[in-house]
C-alpha cells in the first residue's frame, strides 16, 4: 500500500452523484499506486469514507483536488475546500448488507430494482447510500451492517436486507448538495464565501477585527433556485435552518407580528450557529411609503432592528429571496443589513444543460436522447420549468407503457420496470406541455413556419440569416471579427408582400424566444403606464434572451413626432422609451427588434439609424421568377389537373402580390370543391374525388383580378 497523499475537496459532477466516485487527477492516481477503478479511502478530522478512483477531466487537472459528491462528503464528515487524505484500501465482495431507510421504505418487489442501481457501490457500515429513482426521485439507506469485513463493494450476488421501518435517529428529509444546483456556479460561490466562512471560521473575522456579514438578498424570477441555494447552504455548513414563510409572519392583533419575528430571531441566536431564511420578504418588508398599513410599518422597523439594532447577534446569518427587490424598504438594501445582493438569473445554455443532467440523473435514458440539443430548444426555462420538462416526459414514457400494464396487480414486476425508458420523443412531446414561466405572460407560440413556406425573396433570407440567425449560432466568430451584431431590422413594403410571413419563419427557423407586440395593447390612458409596458417589454426580454421583439405595423406605435396633437405627447413618451431601451445607456445584449410596416415615412427618424433599427430591408412586389416560387409553394399539396403549371400562372398574373397570389390558389380550391359536391351523385365523402382544373383558375383569376383580367384580354 502506497503512502497517503493530501488533495483539497471540491465538488463533484452532476453525473457522479449517488455513485461514490472520486475524480483525482491522473498523476495523483500514479502517486498513490492504484488504478482507475480501484477503491480508495477519503479521511478527514473527523472520519473516513471510501470511493471509486475516476479521472478527472482535463479542467481540473493540476490543482491538487478531489471531487467529491455531498453523500460522500457527508460521510467523510469534510466540507468543501478542506483537506483530505488520500490512500488506497483494502476491499472484498459483499456477502450481505443491511440497510435501513432514512426517507421512505421500499416495497420488496422494488429492491430488484433498487439492487441492480447499487451494483459496483463501494460501502462501509454507518455510510449514508442515495439511489437515484424514476422522474427526479431518490431514496436513501444507511447502511447498518456489512459482511464479510469493513470495506465492501456490492455485487450482484449480494443479499440485502431492508428493514421496514424508517431510521427516526436521522434527519428524514432527503439531503441536498451542491451537486443538486446547477447553472449557478458563480452566484453559488459567492453566496458561500458570505455565509459558510463566517459560520465555520468565526474566529478569522475576529482576528481580523471585523464583523462577519449579516445578510444576503436573493433576486430573480420565480422558480430560478433560490430557496433551493438557501437550504443547500445551511445543509452544507452544517447550521441550523429556520425558514420564514413572508405571510406567516403577520397576525391581526397589535404587537404579535414583531413579536414572532423577535421570537424566531432569539431561538437563532441560541441555537448558532443558524441561518435564517426570509423567503418572499417583499411581503414582510414592503417600502414604507407605499403602504397604507400600519402592520407592515412595524414590521420592517422591528426587521431592521433586529439586523442591525442594539443587541448584537452570534453565528446568525439571514438570508432573504423576493423576486420584486424594488418593491422592498430601501433602509433593508444598505451594508449592515443585506450586505450582497445576488441576482439569480435564468439560465443560460449551459446551465440548462446541467440542470436537465441533475434532474435526469435517474431516469433510464434512450441512448438518443440529446441533452444538449434539449438545452439549446429550452430558451426562457427556469429550474423549475426544466424539472417540469423532465417529469412529463418521464409521464408521456410511462402512458406509453400503459397498455402492457397489469391493472389486476398491485406493484409493478420487475421485468416491466426495467423495460420503461425515457425517449426523445418523449421529451419533444413534454415540450409542447411545458411552457417557459420566464415569459409566460408574453409568450407567443410560434407557427410552424420555415423557409420553405416563404416563396422567392432570397436576397432578404440572406440578410435575415446573417443578422438573426448567425449572431446566436457563431457568437464566437463575431467576437474574434471585433462586430456588433445587429439590433433591429425593419421589415418595408406594400401590403401583401410577405413581411409578417418572414417574420414568423425567422423565429421559427432560429429557435429562440419570440414576444409579439401589438401597438394598442401598449397603450394607454393613465400617464406612465404606456411607457412602462414598454419597459417590462424589455426587461422580460432581457431575461428570456436570445429573444426575438416582433413589432407589427411599428408605424402605429411609433409614430413621426410632431407639434401639437390629441395624443402627441402620448406616442412621443412611447417613442422615448423604445429609444431609450434599444440604444440607451443600458446595453441590450441578446435581444434582436424585428419591425413590419408598408408606411416607413411614418415612422420617426431616430428609430431608424443604425444603432438601433440598422437595416431597413424593402420588400417590392414578387417578379416573374418570384413569383413562380410563390406559386410552387401555395400549389404543392393540392391535386391539380395535367397541365397546369406555376410559369404559366405567374405570367398572367403581374404585378399581384404574395397574398393575391394565394388568394388565387384557395379561390380555385374552393371553386373545385363546390363543383365536386355539386355533382356528387350519392353524397358521401369517401367516394368524392376532387382535382382543380385550369377552369377554376380562370374563374379565381377574374375575381381576385377583375380589372387586370379585362385589360389582359386581346
Amino acid at each position: 500500500m502506497s503512502d497517503a497523499i493530501s488533495l483539497k475537496v471540491v465538488e463533484a459532477l452532476s453525473k457522479d452523484v449517488g455513485r461514490a466516485n472520486a475524480r483525482i487527477d491522473p498523476l495523483d492516481i500514479e502517486r498513490l499506486g492504484v488504478k482507475i477503478g480501484d477503491i480508495i479511502q477519503v479521511k478527514g478530522d473527523r472520519g473516513s469514507a471510501v470511493a471509486r478512483v475516476m479521472p478527472a477531466y482535463p479542467d481540473m487537472r493540476g490543482q491538487g483536488v478531489i471531487q467529491l459528491d455531498g453523500i460522500s462528503r457527508a460521510n467523510a464528515s469534510v466540507g468543501l475546500g478542506e483537506k483530505v487524505q488520500v490512500e488506497s484500501v483494502a476491499w472484498v465482495t459483499a456477502d450481505k448488507i443491511t440497510l435501513t431507510p432514512t426517507t421512505v421504505t421500499p416495497k420488496p418487489k422494488d429492491m430488484d430494482y433498487i439492487g441492480s442501481l447499487l451494483d459496483g457501490l463501494p460501502v462501509r457500515q454507518g455510510d449514508l447510500i442515495r439511489v437515484s429513482l424514476f422522474a427526479s426521485r431518490s431514496a436513501d439507506f444507511r447502511v447498518q451492517k456489512v459482511s464479510p469485513g469493513r470495506t465492501v463493494v456490492i455485487h450482484p450476488t449480494t443479499t440485502l436486507i431492508v428493514g421496514q421501518a424508517v431510521d427516526k435517529s436521522t434527519d428524514t428529509t432527503q439531503r441536498l448538495s451542491y451537486e443538486d444546483v446547477g447553472g449557478l456556479r458563480r452566484q453559488v460561490n459567492r453566496i458561500r464565501e458570505m455565509i459558510e466562512l463566517p459560520l465555520r471560521y468565526p474566529e478569522a473575522f475576529a482576528r481580523l477585527g471585523i464583523d462577519p456579514p449579516k445578510g444576503v438578498l436573493m433576486h430573480g424570477p420565480p422558480g430560478c433556485g433560490k430557496t433551493l441555494i438557501a437550504r443547500i447552504i445551511a445543509q452544507e455548513s452544517d447550521a441550523r435552518f429556520f425558514s420564514v414563510s413572508g405571510p406567516e409572519i403577520v397576525h391581526k392583533f397589535y404587537g404579535e407580528s414583531e413579536a414572532h419575528l423577535r421570537k424566531i430571531f432569539e431561538e437563532a441566536s441560541r441555537k448558532g450557529p443558524s441561518i435564517i431564511f426570509l423567503d418572499e420578504i417583499d411581503a414582510i418588508a414592503p417600502h414604507r411609503e407605499k403602504v397604507v398599513g400600519d402592520v407592515e410599518k412595524r414590521v420592517v422597523a422591528q426587521l431592521l432592528a433586529l439586523m442591525d439594532g442594539l443587541t448584537r447577534r452570534n453565528n446568525v446569518i439571514v438570508i432573504a429571496a423576493t423576486n420584486l427587490p424594488n418593491n422592498l424598504d430601501p433602509a433593508l438594501r444598505r451594508p449592515g443589513r443585506f450586505d450582497r445582493e445576488i441576482s439569480i438569473p435564468i439560465p443560460d445554455r449551459d446551465g440548462r444543460r446541467e440542470i436537465l443532467e441533475i434532474h435526469s440523473r435517474g431516469m433510464p435514458l434512450a441512448d438518443e436522447v440529446d441533452l444538449d440539443h434539449l438545452a439549446d430548444l429550452t430558451h426562457g426555462f427556469v429550474g423549475a420549468d426544466l424539472e417540469a420538462l423532465c417529469r412529463e416526459a418521464a409521464m408521456s414514457a410511462l402512458r406509453a407503457l400503459l397498455p402492457d400494464i397489469d391493472f389486476n396487480l398491485a406493484e409493478l414486476p420487475y421485468r416491466q420496470l426495467s423495460q420503461m425508458f425515457v425517449s426523445m420523443d418523449d421529451f419533444l412531446c413534454a415540450l409542447r406541455d411545458v411552457e417557459p414561466s420566464a415569459i409566460r405572460e408574453v409568450f407567443v407560440e410560434v407557427p410552424n413556419v420555415s423557409w420553405d413556406d416563404v416563396g422567392g425573396l432570397n436576397y432578404v433570407k440572406q440578410r435575415l440569416v446573417e443578422a438573426v440567425e448567425w449572431p446566436l449560432k457563431y457568437p464566437e466568430l463575431f467576437k474574434k471579427a471585433g462586430v456588433q451584431p445587429p439590433k433591429g431590422l425593419l421589415l418595408g413594403g406594400p401590403p401583401g408582400v410577405g413581411k409578417t410571413l418572414i417574420a414568423k419563419a425567422v423565429a421559427n427557423e432560429s429557435g429562440v424566444n419570440v414576444i409579439s407586440v401589438k401597438g394598442p395593447a401598449l397603450m394607454s390612458r393613465y400617464v406612465g403606464e404606456s411607457e412602462r409596458g414598454v419597459r417590462e417589454v424589455f426587461h422580460t426580454a432581457r431575461q428570456a434572451a436570445p429573444c426575438i421583439i416582433f413589432l407589427d405595423e411599428v408605424d402605429a406605435l411609433i409614430p413621426a413626432r410632431h407639434a401639437g396633437g390629441a395624443d402627441s405627447n402620448v406616442s412621443a413618451r412611447v417613442l422615448s422609451q423604445f429609444l431609450a431601451e434599444m440604444d440607451g445607456l443600458e446595453e441590450l445584449k441578446g435581444v434582436f427588434v424585428m419591425g413590419a410596416t408598408n408606411r416607413v415615412d411614418l415612422i420617426d427618424s431616430a428609430m431608424l439609424r443604425p444603432g438601433r433599427f440598422d437595416e431597413i430591408v424593402s420588400l417590392q412586389l414578387p417578379n416573374q421568377k418570384d413569383r413562380e416560387a410563390i406559386l410552387a409553394v401555395h400549389l404543392r399539396n393540392k391535386p391539380l389537373a395535367a397541365g397546369i403549371q406555376p410559369e404559366a400562372l405567374a405570367a398572367r398574373t403581374p404585378g399581384a402580390s404574395g397574398a393575391e397570389l394565394a388568394a388565387v390558389c384557395n379561390r380555385a380550391a374552393l371553386f373545385a370543391i363546390r363543383r365536386t359536391v355539386e355533382t356528387s351523385s350519392t353524397g358521401k365523402v369517401e367516394d368524392l374525388q376532387i382535382t382543380i382544373s385550369a377552369e377554376d383558375f380562370e374563374t379565381a383569376l377574374a375575381e381576385v383580378f377583375p380589372v387586370k383580367e379585362e385589360e389582359s384580354l386581346p
